[in-house]
Protein backbone atom coordinates (compact mmCIF):
# COMPACT_ATOMS: atom_id res chain seq x y z
CA UNK A 1 0.00 0.00 0.00
CA UNK A 2 1.29 3.43 -0.91
CA UNK A 3 1.91 5.89 1.87
CA UNK A 4 -0.21 9.02 1.89
CA UNK A 5 1.22 12.29 0.65
CA UNK A 6 1.16 15.33 2.90
CA UNK A 7 1.44 18.91 1.70
CA UNK A 8 0.88 22.03 3.78
CA UNK A 9 -0.43 25.39 2.60
CA UNK A 10 1.24 28.33 4.34
CA UNK A 11 -0.31 31.73 3.77
CA UNK A 12 -0.24 34.72 6.08
CA UNK A 13 -1.35 33.75 9.57
CA UNK A 14 -3.65 31.03 8.26
CA UNK A 15 -6.72 30.82 6.05
CA UNK A 16 -8.99 32.50 8.60
CA UNK A 17 -8.78 36.28 8.08
CA UNK A 18 -8.81 36.91 11.85
CA UNK A 19 -6.04 34.42 12.62
CA UNK A 20 -3.46 37.20 13.01
CA UNK A 21 -5.16 38.17 16.28
CA UNK A 22 -4.48 34.70 17.74
CA UNK A 23 -0.91 34.60 16.50
CA UNK A 24 0.10 37.24 19.03
CA UNK A 25 2.23 39.12 16.54
CA UNK A 26 1.48 42.15 14.35
CA UNK A 27 0.54 41.81 10.71
CA UNK A 28 3.83 43.51 9.82
CA UNK A 29 5.54 40.21 10.66
CA UNK A 30 4.33 38.94 7.29
CA UNK A 31 6.92 41.21 5.70
CA UNK A 32 9.85 39.57 7.50
CA UNK A 33 11.83 36.53 6.36
CA UNK A 34 11.76 35.16 9.91
CA UNK A 35 7.99 34.63 9.73
CA UNK A 36 8.14 32.62 6.52
CA UNK A 37 11.20 30.61 7.53
CA UNK A 38 9.61 29.67 10.86
CA UNK A 39 6.38 28.54 9.20
CA UNK A 40 8.16 26.37 6.65
CA UNK A 41 10.40 24.92 9.38
CA UNK A 42 7.29 23.73 11.23
CA UNK A 43 5.92 22.19 8.01
CA UNK A 44 9.26 20.42 7.51
CA UNK A 45 9.12 19.12 11.09
CA UNK A 46 5.65 17.74 10.29
CA UNK A 47 7.26 15.75 7.47
CA UNK A 48 5.43 17.54 4.67
CA UNK A 49 6.34 16.60 1.12
CA UNK A 50 5.98 20.22 0.10
CA UNK A 51 4.81 23.60 1.29
CA UNK A 52 2.34 25.36 -1.00
CA UNK A 53 2.81 29.14 -1.05
CA UNK A 54 -0.29 30.87 -2.48
CA UNK A 55 -0.08 34.06 -4.50
CA UNK A 56 -2.22 36.27 -6.70
CA UNK A 57 -2.32 39.79 -8.07
CA UNK A 58 -4.85 40.77 -5.40
CA UNK A 59 -4.21 42.78 -2.21
CA UNK A 60 -4.25 39.69 0.04
CA UNK A 61 -0.79 38.59 -1.10
CA UNK A 62 1.72 41.26 -0.20
CA UNK A 63 4.89 39.42 -1.21
CA UNK A 64 5.88 37.36 -4.23
CA UNK A 65 5.59 33.63 -3.51
CA UNK A 66 8.53 32.62 -5.74
CA UNK A 67 10.77 35.14 -3.99
CA UNK A 68 9.65 33.86 -0.58
CA UNK A 69 10.42 30.28 -1.65
CA UNK A 70 13.88 31.27 -2.89
CA UNK A 71 14.61 32.99 0.44
CA UNK A 72 13.37 30.04 2.49
CA UNK A 73 15.00 27.27 0.43
CA UNK A 74 18.59 27.58 1.72
CA UNK A 75 17.37 28.06 5.31
CA UNK A 76 15.02 25.06 5.50
CA UNK A 77 16.35 21.83 3.99
CA UNK A 78 14.38 18.71 3.15
CA UNK A 79 10.95 20.03 2.21
CA UNK A 80 9.56 20.89 -1.22
CA UNK A 81 8.54 24.45 -2.05
CA UNK A 82 5.65 25.07 -4.44
CA UNK A 83 4.80 28.73 -5.01
CA UNK A 84 1.76 29.78 -6.99
CA UNK A 85 2.62 31.53 -10.26
CA UNK A 86 -0.15 33.36 -12.12
CA UNK A 87 0.37 32.71 -15.82
CA UNK A 88 -2.09 35.40 -16.94
CA UNK A 89 -0.24 38.66 -17.75
CA UNK A 90 3.08 36.85 -17.12
CA UNK A 91 5.66 35.83 -19.70
CA UNK A 92 6.57 32.10 -19.60
CA UNK A 93 10.25 32.89 -20.21
CA UNK A 94 10.40 34.70 -16.86
CA UNK A 95 8.43 31.93 -15.14
CA UNK A 96 10.78 29.30 -16.53
CA UNK A 97 13.84 31.15 -15.26
CA UNK A 98 12.33 31.81 -11.81
CA UNK A 99 11.29 28.22 -11.13
CA UNK A 100 14.54 26.85 -12.56
CA UNK A 101 16.43 29.15 -10.20
CA UNK A 102 14.31 27.91 -7.29
CA UNK A 103 15.11 24.31 -8.21
CA UNK A 104 18.81 25.11 -8.29
CA UNK A 105 18.94 26.98 -4.97
CA UNK A 106 16.79 24.32 -3.27
CA UNK A 107 18.83 21.46 -4.78
CA UNK A 108 15.87 19.81 -6.43
CA UNK A 109 12.95 20.67 -4.16
CA UNK A 110 11.03 23.08 -6.38
CA UNK A 111 7.59 22.93 -7.90
CA UNK A 112 5.05 25.48 -9.06
CA UNK A 113 1.30 25.88 -9.13
CA UNK A 114 0.12 27.67 -12.28
CA UNK A 115 -2.92 29.85 -11.68
CA UNK A 116 -5.05 32.26 -13.73
CA UNK A 117 -6.17 35.83 -13.11
CA UNK A 118 -9.81 36.53 -13.95
CA UNK A 119 -10.59 40.07 -12.82
CA UNK A 120 -10.67 43.33 -14.70
CA UNK A 121 -8.88 44.95 -11.75
CA UNK A 122 -5.93 42.59 -12.17
CA UNK A 123 -5.85 43.21 -15.91
CA UNK A 124 -5.83 46.96 -15.34
CA UNK A 125 -2.68 46.66 -13.22
CA UNK A 126 -0.83 45.47 -16.32
CA UNK A 127 -2.74 47.33 -19.04
CA UNK A 128 -1.78 44.84 -21.74
CA UNK A 129 -5.06 43.01 -22.34
CA UNK A 130 -8.57 42.82 -20.89
CA UNK A 131 -9.88 40.14 -18.55
CA UNK A 132 -10.90 36.94 -20.33
CA UNK A 133 -13.25 34.00 -19.69
CA UNK A 134 -11.87 31.10 -17.59
CA UNK A 135 -11.78 28.68 -20.53
CA UNK A 136 -9.53 31.05 -22.48
CA UNK A 137 -7.34 31.71 -19.45
CA UNK A 138 -6.73 28.01 -18.90
CA UNK A 139 -5.94 27.48 -22.60
CA UNK A 140 -3.35 30.20 -22.20
CA UNK A 141 -2.08 28.55 -18.98
CA UNK A 142 -1.67 25.22 -20.79
CA UNK A 143 0.38 26.92 -23.46
CA UNK A 144 2.47 28.72 -20.85
CA UNK A 145 3.22 25.43 -19.07
CA UNK A 146 4.33 23.85 -22.34
CA UNK A 147 6.64 26.76 -23.11
CA UNK A 148 8.11 26.64 -19.59
CA UNK A 149 8.78 22.90 -19.83
CA UNK A 150 10.36 23.23 -23.29
CA UNK A 151 12.57 26.03 -22.03
CA UNK A 152 13.70 23.81 -19.14
CA UNK A 153 14.68 21.23 -21.75
CA UNK A 154 16.40 23.72 -24.04
CA UNK A 155 19.63 23.07 -22.13
CA UNK A 156 20.67 19.43 -22.13
CA UNK A 157 22.41 17.98 -19.10
CA UNK A 158 26.12 18.68 -19.35
CA UNK A 159 25.70 21.73 -21.57
CA UNK A 160 27.95 23.73 -19.24
CA UNK A 161 31.50 22.50 -19.98
CA UNK A 162 33.76 25.35 -18.75
CA UNK A 163 36.54 24.34 -21.14
CA UNK A 164 39.36 26.73 -20.27
CA UNK A 165 41.62 25.36 -23.02
CA UNK A 166 39.22 26.42 -25.77
CA UNK A 167 37.49 29.24 -23.90
CA UNK A 168 34.10 27.58 -24.30
CA UNK A 169 31.70 27.89 -21.37
CA UNK A 170 28.85 25.92 -22.97
CA UNK A 171 28.57 23.21 -25.59
CA UNK A 172 26.35 24.93 -28.14
CA UNK A 173 25.31 21.57 -29.59
CA UNK A 174 23.51 20.94 -26.30
CA UNK A 175 21.49 24.17 -26.43
CA UNK A 176 18.27 24.21 -28.45
CA UNK A 177 15.82 26.75 -29.83
CA UNK A 178 12.32 25.71 -28.82
CA UNK A 179 10.69 27.60 -31.74
CA UNK A 180 7.24 27.49 -30.12
CA UNK A 181 4.28 29.18 -31.82
CA UNK A 182 0.82 28.87 -30.36
CA UNK A 183 -2.44 30.74 -29.84
CA UNK A 184 -0.98 33.01 -27.15
CA UNK A 185 2.80 32.81 -27.27
CA UNK A 186 5.61 32.76 -29.81
CA UNK A 187 8.90 31.91 -28.11
CA UNK A 188 12.17 31.11 -29.81
CA UNK A 189 14.35 30.37 -26.78
CA UNK A 190 16.59 28.87 -25.61
CA UNK A 191 16.52 29.54 -21.88
CA UNK A 192 19.44 31.29 -20.20
CA UNK A 193 19.35 28.90 -17.22
CA UNK A 194 20.98 25.44 -17.26
CA UNK A 195 18.85 22.34 -16.77
CA UNK A 196 18.04 21.88 -13.10
CA UNK A 197 18.44 18.99 -10.64
CA UNK A 198 14.91 17.71 -11.30
CA UNK A 199 14.86 18.48 -15.02
CA UNK A 200 11.18 19.36 -14.68
CA UNK A 201 10.22 20.83 -11.29
CA UNK A 202 6.88 19.50 -10.09
CA UNK A 203 3.75 20.91 -11.76
CA UNK A 204 0.81 21.27 -9.38
CA UNK A 205 -2.60 22.18 -10.82
CA UNK A 206 -5.69 23.06 -8.81
CA UNK A 207 -8.80 21.40 -10.23
CA UNK A 208 -11.65 23.54 -11.45
CA UNK A 209 -14.00 23.01 -14.42
CA UNK A 210 -11.76 24.61 -17.06
CA UNK A 211 -8.45 23.40 -15.63
CA UNK A 212 -9.12 19.66 -15.95
CA UNK A 213 -7.64 19.32 -19.48
CA UNK A 214 -4.53 21.18 -18.26
CA UNK A 215 -4.19 18.91 -15.25
CA UNK A 216 -4.70 15.81 -17.39
CA UNK A 217 -1.90 16.83 -19.75
CA UNK A 218 0.65 18.47 -17.46
CA UNK A 219 0.06 17.95 -13.74
CA UNK A 220 2.23 15.81 -11.47
CA UNK A 221 -0.05 16.72 -8.55
CA UNK A 222 -3.67 17.86 -8.66
CA UNK A 223 -5.13 19.77 -5.73
CA UNK A 224 -8.88 19.41 -5.20
CA UNK A 225 -11.49 20.86 -2.88
CA UNK A 226 -14.46 18.76 -1.79
CA UNK A 227 -17.05 18.94 1.01
CA UNK A 228 -16.55 15.33 2.10
CA UNK A 229 -14.51 12.20 1.41
CA UNK A 230 -16.96 10.52 -1.03
CA UNK A 231 -16.94 13.67 -3.16
CA UNK A 232 -13.15 13.75 -2.96
CA UNK A 233 -12.90 10.14 -4.10
CA UNK A 234 -15.23 10.85 -7.02
CA UNK A 235 -13.04 13.79 -8.01
CA UNK A 236 -9.95 11.57 -7.88
CA UNK A 237 -11.54 9.03 -10.20
CA UNK A 238 -12.63 11.78 -12.60
CA UNK A 239 -9.10 13.15 -12.73
CA UNK A 240 -7.54 9.72 -13.20
CA UNK A 241 -9.89 9.06 -16.13
CA UNK A 242 -8.95 12.38 -17.72
CA UNK A 243 -5.24 11.61 -17.26
CA UNK A 244 -5.71 8.24 -18.95
CA UNK A 245 -7.63 9.85 -21.82
CA UNK A 246 -4.67 12.22 -22.27
CA UNK A 247 -2.41 9.20 -22.81
CA UNK A 248 -0.67 9.30 -19.44
CA UNK A 249 -0.43 6.80 -16.59
CA UNK A 250 -2.98 7.75 -13.90
CA UNK A 251 -0.62 6.40 -11.23
CA UNK A 252 1.90 9.09 -12.20
CA UNK A 253 -0.43 11.84 -10.91
CA UNK A 254 -1.18 12.32 -7.20
CA UNK A 255 -4.54 13.80 -6.19
CA UNK A 256 -4.42 15.75 -2.93
CA UNK A 257 -7.52 16.97 -1.07
CA UNK A 258 -7.38 20.39 0.55
CA UNK A 259 -8.38 19.96 4.22
CA UNK A 260 -8.88 23.02 6.38
CA UNK A 261 -8.12 22.29 10.01
CA UNK A 262 -8.10 23.69 13.52
CA UNK A 263 -6.89 21.18 16.09
CA UNK A 264 -6.72 21.27 19.88
CA UNK A 265 -6.55 18.80 22.78
CA UNK A 266 -10.20 17.88 22.19
CA UNK A 267 -13.10 18.84 19.95
CA UNK A 268 -14.72 21.10 22.55
CA UNK A 269 -11.58 23.22 22.84
CA UNK A 270 -11.13 23.32 19.08
CA UNK A 271 -14.73 24.44 18.55
CA UNK A 272 -14.34 27.16 21.16
CA UNK A 273 -11.20 28.44 19.46
CA UNK A 274 -12.98 28.51 16.10
CA UNK A 275 -15.88 30.44 17.65
CA UNK A 276 -13.37 32.96 18.99
CA UNK A 277 -12.03 33.49 15.48
CA UNK A 278 -15.51 34.05 14.07
CA UNK A 279 -17.70 32.59 11.36
CA UNK A 280 -16.01 31.50 8.14
CA UNK A 281 -17.68 29.27 5.57
CA UNK A 282 -15.56 26.21 4.69
CA UNK A 283 -13.97 26.24 1.24
CA UNK A 284 -13.41 22.47 1.39
CA UNK A 285 -13.55 19.62 3.91
CA UNK A 286 -12.86 21.04 7.38
CA UNK A 287 -11.61 19.19 10.45
CA UNK A 288 -12.13 20.83 13.84
CA UNK A 289 -11.21 18.61 16.77
CA UNK A 290 -8.44 16.55 18.28
CA UNK A 291 -5.34 15.58 16.24
CA UNK A 292 -6.64 12.04 15.65
CA UNK A 293 -9.57 13.50 13.68
CA UNK A 294 -7.17 14.62 10.95
CA UNK A 295 -5.31 11.30 11.06
CA UNK A 296 -8.63 9.51 10.50
CA UNK A 297 -9.34 11.59 7.38
CA UNK A 298 -5.96 10.66 5.91
CA UNK A 299 -6.43 7.00 6.91
CA UNK A 300 -9.60 6.76 4.81
CA UNK A 301 -7.40 6.91 1.69
CA UNK A 302 -10.17 8.48 -0.39
CA UNK A 303 -7.43 10.29 -2.30
CA UNK A 304 -3.63 10.06 -2.55
CA UNK A 305 -3.06 12.45 0.33
CA UNK A 306 -4.02 15.86 1.60
CA UNK A 307 -2.94 19.46 1.51
CA UNK A 308 -3.36 20.53 5.12
CA UNK A 309 -4.62 24.12 5.26
CA UNK A 310 -4.38 25.56 8.80
CA UNK A 311 -7.02 28.08 9.74
CA UNK A 312 -4.53 29.67 12.13
CA UNK A 313 -0.74 29.90 12.12
CA UNK A 314 1.67 29.14 13.64
CA UNK A 315 -0.33 27.08 16.16
CA UNK A 316 -1.89 24.85 13.52
CA UNK A 317 1.51 23.79 12.22
CA UNK A 318 2.81 23.11 15.74
CA UNK A 319 -0.04 20.68 16.35
CA UNK A 320 0.56 19.10 12.96
CA UNK A 321 4.25 18.58 13.75
CA UNK A 322 3.90 17.55 17.40
CA UNK A 323 0.72 15.46 17.40
CA UNK A 324 -0.37 14.50 13.87
CA UNK A 325 2.95 13.62 12.23
CA UNK A 326 3.99 11.05 14.90
CA UNK A 327 0.63 9.29 14.55
CA UNK A 328 1.01 9.14 10.77
CA UNK A 329 4.41 7.48 11.19
CA UNK A 330 3.13 5.05 13.83
CA UNK A 331 0.28 3.90 11.61
CA UNK A 332 2.46 3.58 8.51
CA UNK A 333 0.49 6.24 6.65
CA UNK A 334 3.74 8.16 6.28
CA UNK A 335 7.41 7.16 6.24
CA UNK A 336 10.38 9.41 7.06
CA UNK A 337 11.78 11.26 4.09
CA UNK A 338 15.20 10.19 2.84
CA UNK A 339 17.84 12.92 3.06
CA UNK A 340 18.69 14.32 -0.34
CA UNK A 341 15.46 13.23 -2.04
CA UNK A 342 14.23 15.60 -4.70
CA UNK A 343 10.57 16.57 -4.72
CA UNK A 344 10.02 14.32 -7.72
CA UNK A 345 11.52 11.40 -5.77
CA UNK A 346 9.07 12.02 -2.93
CA UNK A 347 6.23 11.52 -5.39
CA UNK A 348 7.80 8.46 -7.00
CA UNK A 349 8.50 10.29 -10.25
CA UNK A 350 11.63 9.72 -12.34
CA UNK A 351 13.74 12.55 -13.66
CA UNK A 352 12.30 13.06 -17.16
CA UNK A 353 14.25 12.63 -20.35
CA UNK A 354 15.10 15.83 -22.22
CA UNK A 355 12.74 16.45 -25.12
CA UNK A 356 15.55 17.86 -27.27
CA UNK A 357 18.34 15.45 -26.43
CA UNK A 358 19.93 14.21 -29.63
CA UNK A 359 18.31 16.94 -31.71
CA UNK A 360 20.28 19.38 -33.81
CA UNK A 361 20.85 22.71 -32.05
Amino acid sequence: MRTAHLAVEVSGFGRHPQAWRRAGVPREALLTPAHHIAAVQLAAQAGADFVALPDSFGPDHLLDAVAIAARVAPAVPGVGLVPTVTTTHTEPFHVSKAIATLDLVSQGRAGWEPAVSRTAADAAQFGRKPAAPPAELWREAAEAIEVVVRLWDSWEDGAVIRDTATGRYVDRDRLHYIDFTGEFFSVKGPSITPRTPQGHPLVVVREEPDSLPVAARWADVVRISAPDLPAAHAARERIRAAVADAGRDPDSVAVLLDVEFLLAVDETTARRELDELGELAPQTLRVVGAPDALVEVIAERAVDGITAVPLALPGGLRVLADAVAPRLLETGLRVPARPGDTLRHRFGLPRPANFYEGATA
